[in-house]
């Protein structure tokens, strides 16, 4: 770790010298999330950032200090956010290290904020905590949210996960921090409530592996059939691959030996919309024979167009639609498009056909004597709290998504990290189908039971997990490990007022 010169020394140098430092900690961070998974290193980069915030001179040091390594952490934490723009090279190509920077700059003033507040309540270990945890709520809430990446994600591949299913994802976060400034008050200062702190932290990570439940499984559980046509981004849509893909899926739909109960295909891969499937679904029931189906496709209703799931009956009629809620900003819309339209600004309105229009928030479909699914498409699996908002709770989550918009590196394995994730929340199992992978069978505990790997063709039968009693989490949300932190955060303040010598 550090000597308590450390800080010094960084503060000391020249200013671009000691903003590489800055950057460095942050990338270094960031490769607890992942597919990197070295958490222990994202601890030690956050104390050793503790350790300058500490020692800087002013706020503003402290400012760009949280900002220029939130930048360098987002970086390499959301480097994928570069493949959507390599699909076509030629045209957008040249968007990407914008769109990289960009991004990365604008979440990291999240952190800048974080090191401003916890600078005015005078810089505390505990004020710290909750000033940084309490951003990060706001980060998946402001401008529609952006959660990806989350500090607390760190954790997913640990036994430290199961304690999502009390405190969520912010809990997470919070321990996160607090290992990272226990560390700091253990080496830098010497103190005995850091190491009595980090081991409190090492208790919740053993005892995490106990209180996860065992994957449970009835002896007559439903088999979800998973199919993963893989098809790369750049040919998903080309007029002369669309008939490979869609007959590669009828081919794996009708395969195998035993019929399973429930096949589903993923985001978008029936290639015509609504309107106009009658053969395409057809030829769906026709291969799956006498089984349910659900898939991606979209719709048009009047000039707006909708992201949709759909689930077929034998027949190949239409028993369930949903439309995607949450959609990606400039992606599938651009925010403040409809609004705009009021003042004569056309050509960006969802509800004039540029970009989709999202659907009611929260639904529970019915599948038959599968069960009840709560359907998510794609980006809506970052949000714990988009799954808290169905009227009813669902026997398990039904995920269709299309992850080769995010390349092969970090994106697909950090985006089924957060459906995991979302598994322990809720305390229900996962169906996960994925256009390219990671396809996935997920219980529970956030244990992947059967998958397919990232860029295979191909598919799998797997029994569908019982789901666990509601959970802490799924009943309360956020809100009391918000209230906890501030009244904590409260009595600190209190406390050192106290103890401030009267002038």
């Amino acid at each position: 770790m550090a000597q308590p010169g450390f800080a010094s020394r960084v503060n000391g140098l020249r200013g671009v010298y000691r903003i590489s430092i800055w950057l460095g900690l942050g990338a270094l961070a960031a490769l607890g999330q992942a597919p990197w998974g070295l958490w222990p290193l994202t601890i030690a980069a956050l104390a050793l950032i503790i350790a300058l915030f500490r020692q800087a001179p002013d706020m503003r040091r402290a400012l760009l200090m949280g900002w220029v390594a939130g930048t360098g952490y987002f970086m390499l934490a959301l480097s994928w956010i570069v493949e959507p723009f390599l699909v076509d090279v030629a045209r957008h190509g040249w968007m990407a290290p914008f769109a990289l920077i960009g991004l990365s700059a604008y979440l990291a003033f999240y952190w800048a904020a974080g090191f401003a507040v916890a600078r005015a309540l005078g810089g505390g270990s505990v004020a710290l905590i909750v000033a940084f945890t309490v951003g990060e709520s706001l980060r998946g809430y402001l401008f529609t949210g952006f959660p990806w990446a989350q500090i607390g994600h760190v954790w997913i591949d640990t036994p430290m996960l199961q304690w999502a299913a009390f405190a969520g994802p912010l809990g997470l976060i919070a321990v996160t921090w607090a290992a990272a400034t226990a560390l700091w008050h253990l080496v830098a200062r010497r103190q005995v409530i850091g190491g009595g702190v980090l081991a409190g932290i090492a208790a919740l990570y053993l005892t995490g592996a106990l209180i996860a439940p065992a994957t449970a499984t009835a002896t007559d559980a439903p088999k979800v059939r998973l199919v993963q046509p893989n098809a790369p981004q750049h040919e998903k849509w080309d007029p002369a691959m669309i008939p490979i893909f869609f007959d590669r899926q009828l081919e794996f739909s009708a395969a195998g030996d035993t019929r399973p109960d429930l096949i589903v295909w993923p985001e978008t891969s029936i290639p015509v919309l609504l309107n106009n499937a009658e053969p395409a679904l057809e030829a769906i029931s026709d291969a799956a024979g006498e089984v349910p189906v659900v898939a991606g496709l979209q719709r048009l209703d009047g000039s707006q167009i909708y992201n949709s799931l759909v689930a077929l009956g034998a027949d190949g009629t239409v028993t369930s639609l949903y439309d995607k809620h949450h959609l990606v900003p400039f992606g599938e819309f651009v925010p403040f498009g409809n609004f705009m339209a009021r003042f004569g600004i056309a050509g960006i309105a969802a509800q004039d056909g540029h970009g989709f229009s999202a659907g009611p928030r929260g639904r529970v479909i019915e599948l038959g004597d599968i069960g009840k699914a709560l359907p998510l498409i794609c980006y809506e699996s970052v949000f714990a709290r988009d799954l808290r908002a169905a009227p009813e709770r669902a026997d398990f989550i039904l995920l269709i998504t299309n992850d080769a918009w995010f390349g092969k590196i970090s994106g697909p394995y950090q985006h089924l990290a957060q459906a995991r994730l979302r598994s322990v929340e809720q305390g229900l199992p996962m169906i996960r189908a994925a256009n390219t992978g990671i396809s996935a069978m997920i219980d529970p505990a956030g244990r992947i039971t059967h998958s397919l790997p990232l860029g295979q063709a191909g598919w799998i039968d797997a029994p569908l997990p019982l789901p666990r009693p509601p959970t802490l989490y799924a009943r309360i949300g956020d809100l009391p490990v918000l209230a906890v932190l501030l009244l904590i955060l409260g009595g600190t303040v209190l406390r050192n007022r106290a103890q401030r010598p009267p002038r």
